[in-house]
């Protein structure tokens, strides 16, 4: 059951985590995660990503889904798909992939060999891995990030980005395959 202290129990242990500025900011009360009602024509226990509300909603029984505030893909980085949960990794390793090196080499050329999982990894404290038939791992991800003041916004490389927090909530309750549905992003969204 989603409770208020659950998520004030995990915010206290996650701001025990240095993070790399911002180190005072505080999740605005509209940032968290509520239980909301959905059409009956969701089933329980998928994962939806609505880019335009940026919104992440992890289905339950009932007609009801706990919603939680997310950051999405820039520009055209963000990906409209359906996926499955293929792997799980707490604190993950971080690798930039090609493309982002050749967008941004200046950004991502010294972790090209990759970055170990900690507080101030791109992933953050939790990572769900989207894979799809026939192509595999697609390197998109639900995952954490030590950035949270970055939700409500379109600024990743394509994944879909939470609280820490509230990752390490998620994370928990999603199983491998799980299906995942990534909803095409509205026109003049970032």
């Amino acid at each position: 059951m989603l409770t208020r202290r659950t998520f004030l129990t995990t915010a206290a242990a996650s701001a025990a985590l240095p993070m790399p500025a911002r180190a005072n900011y505080v999740v605005p009360e509209a940032h968290m995660p509520r239980i909301v009602p959905i059409r009956a024509s969701f089933a329980p226990y998928e994962l939806h990503v609505d880019p335009g509300q940026f919104a992440l909603y992890w289905t339950l029984p009932g007609q009801t889904a706990i919603r939680y505030v997310v950051r999405v893909g820039r520009g055209d980085l963000y990906e409209a798909g359906e996926f499955t949960i293929g792997a799980k990794k707490e604190w993950p390793s971080w690798t930039p992939t090609p493309e982002m090196i050749e967008r941004e080499p200046e950004k991502y050329k010294q972790y090209e060999d990759g970055m170990p999982g900690g507080p101030e990894n791109p992933l953050g404290a939790r990572a769900l891995y989207l894979f799809q038939p026939g192509r595999g791992d697609t390197f998109l991800r639900i995952h954490g990030t030590p950035q949270p003041w970055t939700m409500g916004r379109a600024v990743s490389n394509g994944c879909v980005g939470l609280v820490n927090a509230h990752i390490e909530h998620l994370y928990n309750r999603v199983p491998m395959g799980t299906r995942v549905v990534l909803y095409p992003k509205p026109a003049g969204l970032g």
